[in-house]
Order: structure tokens, then C-alpha cells, then sequence
């Protein structure tokens, strides 16, 4: 199991932090650093690094969460057969991430965000793109990569 969540966690590491990047960037106009320190303020406030070891300490809080939520579909996946059948169509794939990439939208900016910082989540238009995002960047990353890894094994 914990080969197959590696490779879950790593894909989906990797396609979010390509998508945040350039949603960042490209979309609104930030930087990089911008992106990455404000990850890492959120989670471990404003004077907890500076410069580029703030950077670096985003970019570990982003791979982080992204272990945290591929080791919940992961474990969920091999202990809900349910789980394993609705994934084993494609229709069926997208319609779990449909589900799953919103629940950790929500969670992280309604629970977790809010406990770090004591600020509610503010709905715009960029909260409603990060729902979006997470169906695609976040979600299906996870879902294919878990059923793919998992039908290797057993194939």
C-alpha cells in the first residue's frame, strides 16, 4: 500500500502545485513566491520563516496536504468496494472526483484555513474557480492515479 500512496501522492502533489502555480501567475497576476509564502503563512503564520526558506516551507505544506488527501482516498478506495466499483468507468471516476475535489475545497478553506487564521472563507469568484480546480487538479488526479496503481497490482 504504501508504494501505490507514494505514487497517488506524488502525481497528485505534482499536478496541483503545476495547476496553483499557473492559476496564480498566469490568472491573477502573482508570483511564484507570492503563491508559495502565502501557503506557508496560512498554515504556519507570518513570522514563521522569511524569504526562501518561506518559500520552500509553502511548497512542504502544500506536498503535505496533498499526502494528507491522497492517504484518505487511498485507505477509503481499498476499504469501500463501493468505492472501487463506482471508480471502475470512467463516468464513474469523474463523478467521484466531482464529489471529492469539492469536499476538500470546502474542508480546507471552511475548517482548516479558518482554524489557522480565524478568517472565514471569503466566496468569490476565486473560491468558486478553487472548486472547479480541485474536481480537475486535485480529485481526478487522485482517483485515476489510485485506480490506476490499484489495478496494476491486481492485474
Amino acid at each position: 500500500m504504501i508504494a501505490r500512496l507514494v505514487r497517488v501522492w506524488l502525481v497528485t502533489a505534482l499536478v496541483d502545485f503545476l495547476f496553483a502555480t499557473a492559476l496564480s501567475t498566469l490568472a491573477y497576476g502573482s508570483t511564484f513566491t507570492r503563491l508559495w509564502q502565502g501557503v506557508a503563512t496560512t498554515a504556519l503564520g507570518s513570522n514563521a520563516f522569511s524569504g526562501t526558506a518561506l518559500t520552500i516551507a509553502g511548497v512542504v505544506v502544500h506536498i503535505t496536504v496533498a499526502l494528507v488527501w491522497s492517504t484518505v482516498f487511498v485507505v477509503a478506495y481499498d476499504n469501500l468496494p463501493a468505492l472501487r466499483r463506482m471508480t471502475a468507468s470512467p463516468a464513474g471516476v469523474l463523478a467521484v472526483a466531482a464529489v471529492y475535489g469539492p469536499l476538500i475545497w470546502i474542508v480546507m478553506s471552511a475548517v482548516v484555513i479558518r482554524i489557522a487564521t480565524g478568517r472565514p472563507p471569503a466566496i468569490t469568484n476565486r473560491w468558486w474557480i478553487q472548486i472547479a480546480g480541485h474536481i480537475f487538479f486535485v480529485a481526478l488526479p487522485i482517483v485515476v492515479t489510485t485506480r490506476r496503481v490499484s489495478s496494476s497490482r491486481n492485474g
